[in-house]
């Protein structure tokens, strides 16, 4: 449950990533696809508006309270606005964790 836990927060994360940079990307779909990966077996990746948005965690397995290396990638048109990842977890308000 806690790995489940864990997931979807790393995929809410990649989602904020992409609707970051979603108003600065060129043509094509108007909506982000849905993520639906496993962080722990490799990058979580998404296609909007002609851009791949990929996710990169390491260590893995990814593990909640250790140290954490995020890789964000872009291929295609490159982003209209610095990306950023906002740290979140379903549930629990954090505040802004950038």
């Amino acid at each position: 449950m806690k790995s489940k836990v864990q997931v979807r927060s790393f995929v809410v994360m990649l989602n904020l990533i992409i609707l970051s940079t979603w108003s600065g990307i060129g043509s094509g779909q108007d909506k982000p696809d849905k993520v639906d990966c496993d962080i722990h077996a490799g990058p979580c990746r998404a296609a909007i508006k002609g851009t791949e948005v990929s996710l990169e965690i390491s260590p893995k397995p990814v593990k909640a309270m250790q140290d954490l290396t995020f890789t964000v990638s872009f291929a295609g048109e490159k982003p209209g606005a610095n990306p950023y990842i906002d740290l979140g977890m379903p549930g629990m308000n954090m505040g802004r964790n950038r």
